[in-house]
């Protein structure tokens, strides 16, 4: 069954006076792409973590947010960079003298000046830690696949619906087809008959005229195809494996199909049928865009 390529998980677990947050949501992308954002003192773990991601995902753009905290019991002390903020301080006296400003220096002012303050080094990562956040991603990736999965389903059953819709309007299509044909024969007899002031007409050649009329209007090919790209359509929304890309092409040469029909009849009413035809498959294309 197909999936979305659109999802998210969220897992949050605590161990060894630290709490590990990890997000995961994805979003519609051509192909696979995996973007990690994660504390620098685990970078050493990207490669395989990116692994893990695409042994589980094949498709979208896949974000990644991993936090550690620590607990309320063991939160570290910002550090404070004095010789920074005296130097700002001095500057900023400086520039209230040159110029005249009558604004006070406060606190306020100080800490605008991100680096006067800054985070205490990280400690080294331990390998329980890192079992944790393993272990967190795969959990969290699980309810990213799940939400995919079903949000697929909500798509597959809009498809097959719209599915239906274009072979109710290829019947309606190919019932019409020939009546298109006797109304042209019987047009153009009467504009025969008008043009000769109603001498005998040429039965042979009435017949031959009609049968070129037919032989180039003629949409049974086109048909037989729709048909053809629906059935494969239907296989591949059952499918296990990813298949967006394929269905993405399998609407292109619809589409083609649709308007070669078009293009090959005048008659008013097969036009309105293909008009709603190629609506139902820019539906179905827009629909298609979100499948992994």
């Amino acid at each position: 069954m197909i999936k979305s390529m659109t999802g998210f998980g969220r897992v949050e677990t605590a161990g060894q006076g630290r709490k590990i947050v990890v997000e995961a949501k994805s979003v519609n992308h051509r192909f696979l792409e995996i973007s990690l954002r994660m504390p620098p003192s685990l970078f050493s773990m990207e490669l395989e973590l990116k692994k893990k991601i695409s042994e589980k995902i094949k498709r979208g753009r896949i974000e990644i947010f991993i936090r550690m905290e620590a607990d309320n019991t063991g939160t570290p002390e910002m550090l404070l960079n004095m010789e920074a903020a005296r130097n700002y301080f001095a500057v900023l006296r400086r520039l209230k003298d040159e110029f005249g400003f009558t604004d006070e220096i406060s606190l306020k002012t100080l800490v605008g000046f991100r680096d006067i303050f800054s985070q205490p080094a990280e400690v080294e990562v331990s390998p329980e830690i890192i079992k944790q956040i393993e272990k967190a991603l795969e959990e969290a990736l699980n309810m990213l696949v799940h939400m995919r999965q079903e949000e697929g389903i909500a798509i597959y059953k809009d498809m097959e619906q719209r599915l239906d819709v274009i072979r109710t309007i290829l019947e309606k299509v190919k019932v019409r087809a020939p009546q298109v044909v006797l109304e042209y024969q019987k047009r153009l007899a009467e504009r025969i008959k008008e043009l000769t002031a109603g001498c005998m007409i040429d039965d042979a050649r009435l017949a031959q005229e009609t049968a070129i009329m037919a032989e180039k209007s003629d949409i049974t090919e086109e048909i037989v195809r729709m048909h053809s790209h629906i059935s494969q359509f239907v296989e591949l929304l059952q499918s296990k494996e990813a298949e967006g890309k394929k269905i993405d092409f399998l609407l292109q040469e619809m589409n083609r199909e649709i308007n070669t029909t078009g293009s090959k009849n005048s008659d008013a009413e097969i036009a309105r049928l293909v008009i709603e035809a190629k609506s139902e498959l820019s539906k179905l294309r827009e629909q298609a865009q979100n499948i992994e």
